[in-house]
């Protein structure tokens, strides 16, 4: 993957073409082009056989300017940079910015074609895209273009297993700014894929790993934890933050949601068991709270609940007076 920087210091990440898919292209182009000359030829033998050498002599090299040069010219400008055979492969040619390419960029490629492809038979093009970091031919690099690829195929997202429910928020306090770009890459990479590695290699990864989180943030990991619930614990608490930062302070979802929009919480057999819980404490859920309603001019409207009727008698008759009948 190449990153370019456009006029507006904006980084692009384009996928410069390979040599085969170039060259394939390529070949697709020439095909087309070669038939048109054919038959462009053939109908100007016929029509030009009373005509002397010399004439006959212009107007085949007319038609070869206009047709194996002027063409692949008007059709990159016309449509950008995606030719017929680029546009069969899925390439097309951008600026060096990842703008699209214009009229003199087009003629640059083109005149500079005739002889490192034409001329030579694609030798010297494909001796230039070996060389080029970004497999540029000399064209390319002349007129300041680059093929790249279009269709890039979307790989799925991995699924990151959420950290135990013992863990989560645990590390809330923590700093996780000192920790690079590159180290939560490895921290991703290893969670999504430590069910296909060895059990001992699994291990030892995930200790490098949560040493080196841990010497980042200043703070070692807890004792007790295994490493790699405390690299997806860690790894939820930037998420939750970065989610609040784009999406303001609002309540945040524990564990990474699936498709279908519902949330995952770990459990106690995906990292290791979970703290155990005091002795003879039982968790009661909090009563229903009433709030109050508010009316339509925004003032608070009080909530007056009723009481049973048992009860109601029982406070009237604790008073000794009794309605009349």
């Amino acid at each position: 993957m190449s990153e370019l920087v456009t006029g507006e210091a904006v980084a692009l990440e384009l996928r410069p073409a390979k040599l085969p898919s170039r060259a394939l292209a390529v070949l697709l182009d020439l095909v087309v082009v070669g038939v048109v000359y054919t038959l462009v030829t053939i109908v100007l033998v016929i029509s030009t056989a009373s005509l002397d050498e010399a004439a006959q002599a212009a107007v085949a090299v007319a038609a070869f300017l206009l047709v194996l040069v002027g063409a692949p010219i008007a059709v990159e400008t016309l449509s950008h940079g995606r030719s017929l055979g680029k546009l069969a492969c899925g390439l097309r040619v951008v600026r060096d910015d990842g703008g699209p390419i214009r009229f003199r960029h087009a003629l640059v490629r083109g005149a500079v074609g005739v002889v490192e492809i034409l001329m030579t038979f694609g030798v010297v093009a494909c001796i230039a895209s070996l060389v080029s970091a970004r497999g540029r031919r000399l064209g390319d690099v002349v007129a300041g273009t680059l093929v790249v690829r279009e269709r890039v195929p979307v790989a799925r997202a991995a699924f990151v297993p959420p950290p135990p429910p013992w863990l989560s928020g645990r590390f809330a306090e923590l700093d996780l700014s000192a920790v690079p770009d590159g180290l939560w890459l490895a921290v991703r990479q290893y969670l999504t894929r430590m069910g296909q590695l060895d059990p001992q290699v699994g291990w030892a990864m995930a200790q490098r790993l949560a040493s080196e989180v841990a010497a980042c943030t200043g703070a070692p990991a807890p004792q007790g934890v295994p490493p790699a619930a405390y690299l997806a614990a860690v790894l939820q608490e930037r998420q939750v933050r970065e989610a609040r930062r784009a999406f303001g302070s609002g309540p945040a979802a524990v564990g990474p949601s699936v498709p279908g929009g519902h949330v995952v919480h770990g459990g106690p057999g995906v990292f290791g068991p979970a703290a155990p819980q005091p002795p003879g404490v039982a968790f009661h859920p909090p009563a229903a709270v009433s709030h109050p309603q508010v009316s339509g001019a925004g003032v608070p409207v009080p909530v007056v609940e009723a009481e049973p009727a048992d009860q109601a008698g029982d406070r009237r008759s604790s008073g000794g007076f009794a309605p009349p009948a």
